[in-house]
């Protein structure tokens, strides 16, 4: 299917792109790695008449490593750099899980890893990723720079509080803690689709008790989605298999997953329990913790 016909621009620096978003505002679309955007346009979901081309504005390609640990993801940071990156794999690990799930490898190799959070698809792994992690988003606008928190971004079915004139330049990480374990599930028809059902999942464990949880779900909601219910059940408890179980079943009990051609409700709640037993038995041997 074609596109529909857009005025095509190409920002050659972060003033020049920011100007060009005050100027077209919601009749303008970002254009990083395009693996997302494009698609949409040739499905006709919204398509903009001004198309704004970043690929070649400097310095928003980095991988940034804090002083107190964190990681910081640049606006065109591709899927597959995140997944070759060392200091991801080790300071990062949750993000290094996702990205074999994220599409194939020729989406990684164009893709980027701002771009599929921008994006906001409940499907998506990063999105989740983003909640498990307590991740922040940086926004630019001609009004200045402001920080959103990963749960107060996504508002939607692909749709954020990213505003209009406003350019999501990087995304910031936490500091990964040694205590903490981690990893992403999920079940799709085919590697490379989109999952019927998804999990992020992280735990810190402190002398064999869990002091903190996540569990962000995603393919169940129109947004990526954490049940506190269950992570409530987690905390100050052992890290064994009977915790974890019991988590899971408070899990099936509160999700209600929408249903499709692909799966039922009930299939959906029996896959969120499943893969909260295995994510979080997957991230307690991660550091270690017999479950």
């Amino acid at each position: 299917m074609k596109n529909p016909p857009f005025v095509y621009h190409r920002a050659r620096s972060l003033n020049e792109a920011i100007e060009l978003l005050a100027t077209y505002g919601e009749d303008g679309k970002i254009l990083a790695g395009g693996q997302s955007l494009l698609p949409t346009m040739a499905l006709r979901l919204g398509p903009p008449e001004h198309v704004i081309d970043i690929s070649q504005v400097p310095d928003l390609d980095a991988i940034g490593l804090e002083a107190d640990g964190g990681v910081t993801i640049g606006a065109l940071v591709r899927h597959a750099q995140a997944e070759r990156s060392e200091d991801i794999a080790r300071l990062a690990p949750l993000i290094a899980d996702a990205m074999p799930h994220v599409g194939h490898r020729a989406i990684r190799t164009r893709g980027t890893v701002a771009g599929s959070i921008a994006h906001a698809d409940p499907a998506a792994e990063m999105p989740a990723v983003c909640l498990a992690t307590r991740a922040t988003m940086v926004a630019v606008s001609s009004a200045g720079e402001r920080s959103i928190d990963a749960a107060d971004f996504f508002d939607g079915y692909l749709t954020s509080t990213l505003r209009a004139d406003e350019l999501l330049t990087q995304v910031r990480f936490p500091a990964w803690s040694p205590q903490s374990g981690g990893a992403v599930v999920e079940v799709s028809r085919r590697h490379g689709d989109y999952a019927l059902v998804g999990l992020a999942c992280r735990i810190d464990v402190d002398a064999g008790t869990i002091t903190d949880a996540a569990l962000a779900f995603f393919g169940v909601a129109a947004t990526p989605l954490r049940v506190a219910d269950a992570e409530a059940a987690l905390v100050g408890k052992p890290a064994s298999a009977e915790v974890f179980a019991s988590a899971a079943s408070i899990v099936s009990e509160t999700l209600a997953p929408t249903a499709d051609i692909h799966g039922s409700t009930n299939y959906r709640r029996h896959l969120a329990g499943v893969l909260t037993s295995r994510g979080l038995q997957s991230a307690a041997s991660r550091i270690g913790v017999p479950a």
